[in-house]
């Protein structure tokens, strides 16, 4: 069966919402606020945004512009929060954007986004079923786009936490990239979780992307429609802030208060303590 979310009209909408919700979201900061900083290791709200314009751009063939005149380089393979190659290039892109103005990067934002929105409509089916590389190995073009929606909606809950604001959480658009979040949550309660065979784990999710979770631990973890017995433990959260500690944005020892196990409490706080996963 053809999973819906990979549909390449709706996913192409939903992307192009995303990025008319970032532009709408940096369109009145003056300079100062741009250089907030946001919730990711050495970036600000630029450097965000920043990070889309060089993805967006690589996903055009382009390579990063050149060291302007008198910027220093910098070895981005010393930075702590650089891990691998994937972030290395993000880096690059970011440093190399950084001597623009807010305005300027949100011009070349509206401008690089324009010519995708472009290609993605040209786009046949052939290609969007095509294997491409991606940030988690090689996927069908259309698996690879909905990795860029939730990475996309991802910054733009970046921006809005670093700026103090509060945006959709619950539009479609956001629906459709909390689909490749929850897609990774299975294997990350066992890998990082260490949730144990046999365990029946339900997160119970509320707010505008409210919903039930049901993971069960067999051979492998898995969802089900409904558990088989009563849930090991069942934990309660805001599906926000799931989403962003899923997206390592903050801990749960941050938000205790917001966060209540019922049942093997050990299990669900080595669980809720572990759901980073992102690169």
């Amino acid at each position: 069966m053809t999973d819906p979310t990979l549909e390449r009209g709706p996913l192409v909408v939903a992307l192009g919402e995303e990025w008319d919700a970032l532009a709408a979201l940096v369109a009145d900061l003056d300079e100062s606020a741009w250089r907030t900083p946001s919730p990711l290791p050495g970036w600000t709200v630029f450097d965000v945004l920043a990070h889309v314009v060089g993805t967006e751009s690589w996903l055009l063939g382009e390579k990063p512009p050149a060291l302007g005149e008198g910027v220093e380089k910098v070895d981005v393979r010393t930075l702590p929060h650089v891990r691998n190659e994937t972030a290395a290039l993000n880096e690059i892109w970011v440093q190399r954007l950084r001597p623009l103005t807010g305005a300027q990067l949100l011009q070349r934002f509206r401008e690089v986004t324009g010519r995708r929105r472009t290609v993605l409509a040209a786009m046949g089916d052939a290609e969007w079923a095509a294997e491409t590389p991606s940030p988690i190995g090689q996927v069908a073009y259309g698996r690879f786009m909905r990795v860029r929606l939730f990475d996309c909606w991802m910054h733009e809950l970046d921006i809005a936490d670093a700026l103090g604001r509060t945006v959709d959480e619950g539009a479609p658009r956001a629906r459709l990239a909390f689909t490749e979040l929850a897609g990774s949550i299975p294997r990350v309660v066992v890998k990082r979780g260490g949730a144990p065979r046999d365990s029946r784990i339900t997160f119970d999710l509320t707010g505008p992307l409210a919903r039930e979770l049901h993971i069960e631990v067999d051979e492998r973890a898995a969802y089900v429609a409904a558990h088989t017995a009563p849930a090991t433990v069942e934990i309660t959260l805001d599906a926000g802030l799931f989403a962003r500690l899923g997206g390592g944005r903050t801990t749960a020892a941050e938000h205790s208060g917001e966060i209540t196990c019922v049942g093997d409490t050990a299990l669900g706080r080595r669980v809720i303590e572990n759901l980073a996963f992102t690169i």
